[in-house]
């Protein structure tokens, strides 16, 4: 299967994507790793992504769908693939669709994790990490330490990170909402979107969109 998952930030995308790849076995190809692996390898994509970043300016959409073309081209993803994070505008899923064209295949489902607005904000928002070990994750609300701002394991500091303060998460929403949303509405065109609830446990969810990508 080739699917896109996509969802605002806090919709536990890269947590199902491990899960969903590895049930349909076929590579996770997440935009984070793309970069990383492309800056890190010192590709020539990887050369240009870090000349914007380190100038603190956004990856022109031609080099992430460069890194996504070389990536879905490598013999593993030859049987299907699970995007995540790319396409990140109508622009990208245009491009998207043109490659696999060219190649001779398509899309098979756009998994659309659904998550109310406030909910992001909570699980976000609530994250707290331990400064002597980032590792370290606890949860206001759903993995709170025993001692509130101690880790449980270290007795390290807890503190937020200033990209999951509030504010910084409804700015985030924003530009989802601006920027990626709109290709719900080009998918559902196609005939393409499923939509499942991602509220609840990790092994509720996959099971919810194992359920649905069969249907």
């Amino acid at each position: 299967m080739r699917i896109v998952l996509v969802g605002p930030p806090g919709a536990g995308k890269g947590t199902q994507a491990a899960f969903l790849a590895k049930n349909l076995s076929i590579p996770h190809i997440s935009t984070g790793d793309l970069f990383r692996a492309n800056i890190s390898q010192n590709t020539e994509l990887g050369r240009r992504a870090k000349a914007f970043m380190d100038a603190g300016e956004l990856v022109p959409d031609e080099i992430t769908i460069g890194m996504a073309k070389d990536r879905m081209e490598q013999p593993d993803a030859k049987g299907g693939f699970l995007l995540d994070g790319f396409p990140r505008n109508v622009a990208q899923a245009e491009a998207l669709d043109a490659m696999l064209k060219e190649a001779g295949m398509k899309l098979d489902a756009i998994l659309d994790l659904e998550v109310e607005e406030d909910e992001v904000v909570k699980r976000i928002a609530g994250r707290r990490i331990c400064r002597k070990d980032s590792a370290h994750v606890f949860h206001v609300i759903y993995a709170a330490p025993e001692v509130e701002g101690v880790c449980d394991k270290c007795g390290g500091e807890l503190y937020q990170r200033d990209d999951d303060s509030e504010a910084t998460v409804r700015n985030r929403l924003e530009v989802y909402h601006t920027q990626t949303e709109p290709i719900i509405d080009y998918y559902k065109a196609q005939g393409l979107l499923v939509t499942i609830s991602a509220l609840g446990e990790v092994h509720e969810i996959t099971k919810r969109a194992m359920d649905a990508l069969k249907k």
